[in-house]
């Protein structure tokens, strides 16, 4: 069961998937203190929490740790809607409620997304590419 990320895991994950590289509780910190105040030993519980999740592997440097994301924002965000959905006492209304509240942009986003899984993925009455 994928758990909704809490503000502050949000902000701390949002930076390590935008940074897209290994990370200390230093530098998040740091970037945090900008917008809040907020404790060095908070981030590290954070950050290990996170860890702990799943949500964030980590690699031994020095007295510290480097972190960095398990999966990308796609992929939580993917997550999150399956175990909305699967949880549906009708899947199929639920999304046509979820559909119903698109943006025309979103809905775009919805159909260029089913072209590539379409492509990627051939129907029964289709033959494999190359046959």
């Amino acid at each position: 069961m994928v758990r909704r990320l809490g503000d502050l895991e949000d902000a701390v994950m949002t930076r390590v998937w935008e940074w897209n590289r290994p990370v200390t509780v230093r530098e998040v910190l740091e970037d945090l203190q900008q917008e809040r105040s907020i404790a060095y030993t908070t981030v590290m519980t954070v950050m290990d929490n996170l860890y702990q999740k799943g949500w964030l592997r980590r690699e031994a440097e020095g007295r510290a740790y480097r972190y960095e994301a398990v999966s990308n924002r796609a992929a939580y965000s993917a997550a999150l809607m399956n175990e909305a959905w699967s949880v549906s006492d009708n899947p199929a209304a639920a999304l046509v409620a979820f559909f119903g509240m698109m943006s025309a942009e979103q809905r775009e986003a919805l159909r260029d997304a089913i072209r590539v899984v379409q492509l990627g993925r051939p129907g029964e009455d289709e033959p494999p590419p190359g046959r």
